[in-house]
C-alpha cells in the first residue's frame, strides 16, 4: 500500500500550489521536487484562484500569517473545493495568538480540508476552537505518550468524523486518522525537531501524496508521514563528523530524493488501530 502511494507520486508528478511559510518556502519547494511532485508558490489574491485551478493539490500553511495572504487562502481553498482538488491545512502556531487561532478556525469553517496536519497542541486548539500553545512547538503537557495514546486516538477519530477530514498529528509518535482507522507511526528521529521546517515540508509532501492518490487519502497521508520519518532516519545515518542541523536538513531531502517505494515499504514502522 505504501509503495503504491509513493510510486503514484513519482508517476503522476502532481502540481501542488503552496501558500506557505516564507521561513521554509525554499525547502518546501525542494522537498516536493525530491518526492516526485512539482511546486508552485503563489500567495497574491489577484492570482490565487487562477493558479490553484491548474494544480491538483493545495497546501495552506499559516506559519508566517499576515492579513494580505488570508484572502488568498480563502480564495484558493474555495476554488480547490469547487474543482474537487485536494487541500491540506497546516495550522502552524494555532493557539499561539488570537490571529492564528481565529484564522485557522475561519479557514476550517469556509473550506473543506482533505487533510489537517499539525502537532498535538495545534490540533487540540482546533478541536476546542481556542487554546494556548508554546509558539509553533507542541506543549510538553499535550505530548502523545504510550499512556495517553488510546484516548488521543479516540478524540482524533471523533474530530475526523466532525470535519470529514484526515487528521495527522506528528510528534514522537505520529498519528494519521480518519473516523474509524488510525495509523500509529513510529518512524523519525528526535533530531528532526532541531530543524526549522520539517513540519512545513511534510504538509507539502502530504498534499502531493493525497493529490496522487485521491481515492485513498488516509493511506496517502500515512505514506507521506512514513516517508518523512524514514527520510529522517536515513538522513541521520548519513551524517558525517562536523555536520549539524543545516546538513541534516539537506540529508533528509536527499534521502527522499533517493527513496523508492520498496525502501519505504521495508522501512516504515506502523500499526493500525
Amino acid at each position: 500500500m505504501l509503495k503504491e502511494c509513493f510510486d503514484n507520486v513519482r508517476n503522476q508528478v502532481p502540481l501542488v500550489h503552496n501558500i506557505t511559510n516564507y521561513v521554509t518556502v525554499n525547502d518546501v519547494a525542494n522537498v516536493l521536487l525530491a518526492c516526485g511532485g512539482s511546486p508552485i508558490m503563489s500567495d497574491d489574491p489577484g492570482e490565487a484562484e487562477e493558479i490553484t485551478s491548474i494544480c491538483s493539490g493545495l497546501n495552506i500553511n499559516i506559519g508566517t500569517l499576515n492579513q494580505r495572504t488570508i484572502p488568498s487562502m480563502l480564495l484558493a481553498g474555495k476554488k480547490s473545493n469547487e474543482l474537487g482538488h485536494v487541500v491540506v491545512l497546516d495550522p502552524v502556531g494555532a493557539g499561539a495568538s488570537r490571529l492564528r487561532t481565529e484564522t485557522a478556525v475561519k479557514l476550517m469553517k469556509e473550506i473543506h480540508f482533505t487533510v489537517i496536519r499539525g502537532n498535538i497542541s495545534e490540533i487540540k486548539t482546533l478541536m476546542l476552537g481556542s487554546g494556548h500553545t508554546k509558539g509553533v512547538d507542541a506543549d510538553v503537557a499535550d505530548a502523545v505518550t504510550e499512556e495517553t495514546l488510546d484516548s488521543v486516538i479516540a478524540s482524533l477519530k471523533k474530530f475526523a468524523q466532525e470535519t470529514e477530514s484526515i487528521i495527522a498529528v506528528t510528534g514522537a509518535i505520529d498519528l494519521v486518522c480518519d473516523d474509524s482507522i488510525c495509523y500509529v507511526i513510529r518512524n523519525g528521529r528526535p533530531e528532526m525537531g532541531k530543524i526549522t521546517g520539517t513540519g512545513c515540508q511534510l504538509s507539502a509532501v502530504t498534499a502531493a501524496f493525497t493529490a496522487a492518490n485521491q481515492k485513498k487519502p488516509l493511506e496517502a497521508a500515512a505514506a507521506a508521514v512514513c516517508t518523512m520519518g524514514l527520510a529522517g532516519e536515513i538522513g541521520w545515518k548519513n551524517m558525517l563528523p562536523g555536520d549539524g542541523n543545516a546538513s541534516y536538513r539537506t540529508r533528509i531531502i536527499d534521502a527522499i530524493y533517493h527513496m523508492t517505494g520498496d525502501t519505504l515499504e521495508a522501512g516504515a514502522r506502523y500499526e493500525i488501530r
